[in-house]
């Protein structure tokens, strides 16, 4: 039974959650330690997690895709293909210990930083695609399963891949990966609730911050562009660099 006060006060988080999500991915660095703080089991705050998420990332897609900026035709295949990985994801985590990505993400994430702090693709102009959608599908799967499996940092994997491989601007990679991360939340939520690891009042409570968050953050993206999405996601990426290497050594 979770304290009252526990409904409004996560709510609040959501707003901010919602809002980095919306720009650079990275509001279950927030979320997470939240949900878990309060009194939620973990498997529990990993689906109640996907609840709210699915709402604030859906308000973001709502307000990119009214922009023109996702491409839905050249893309069915990756959509596909994520929501199996994250489904595949969901059912592997709610029977084994997720502890051990904490190895290995740090890195990754560092990596991620690197890359947008360096790399001259980071600007809002497109470029030649130097991998096709359908080479790309595999890799957005991949990503899609760690979102089912963890969670934490998968806007970041997909942006800066979408601008690596698929050579975006990074706005427009930005509004593709909140299409990505829709789905993978979709597939999520569905599994874990039918594994029964779902609080739906705290969920959909939190789900009115996400939205707020996801309609502000989304409009911030649009207005501003790389200049806004470019720093956040080095913050976020070196932010939960720092909080999973925490989590590791200290536990």
């Amino acid at each position: 039974m979770l304290e009252p006060w526990v409904y409004p006060a996560l709510t609040g988080v959501a707003v901010v959650s919602g809002f980095i999500d919306a720009i650079a991915g990275g509001g279950g660095l927030l979320m997470m330690p939240a949900l878990l703080s309060a009194g939620v089991p973990p498997l529990f705050a990993l689906g109640t997690n996907k609840l709210q998420s699915v709402f604030g990332t859906g308000t973001a897609l709502r307000n990119y895709w009214r922009a023109g900026l996702v491409e839905w035709s050249r893309n069915r295949l990756t959509v596909a293909v994520v929501f199996a990985g994250a489904a595949l994801g969901c059912l592997i985590v709610q029977s084994i210990e997720a502890r051990l990505l904490n190895v290995l993400i740090p890195g990754l994430l560092v990596a991620s930083a690197l890359y947008v702090l360096l790399s001259p693709r980071m600007t809002d102009d497109d470029a030649h695609h130097r991998v096709t959608p359908e080479r790309y599908a595999p890799i957005g799967g991949a990503i899609g399963f760690y979102d089912g499996f963890f969670g934490p940092g998968t806007g970041t994997f997909f942006t800066t891949s979408l601008v690596a491989l698929r050579c975006y601007g990074l706005t427009k990679a930005t509004a593709l990966t909140k299409l990505f991360n829709f789905t993978s939340n979709v597939a999520s939520v569905l599994f874990f609730a039918l594994g029964g690891h779902m609080f739906w009042l705290l969920g959909l409570c939190m789900a009115v911050g996400a939205i707020a968050g996801g309609w502000l953050g989304s409009h911030s993206a649009l207005k501003f562009g790389a200049r806004l999405i470019r720093p956040l996601l080095v913050v976020i990426s070196l932010g939960l660099t720092g909080r999973l290497l925490w989590s590791y050594f200290a536990g």
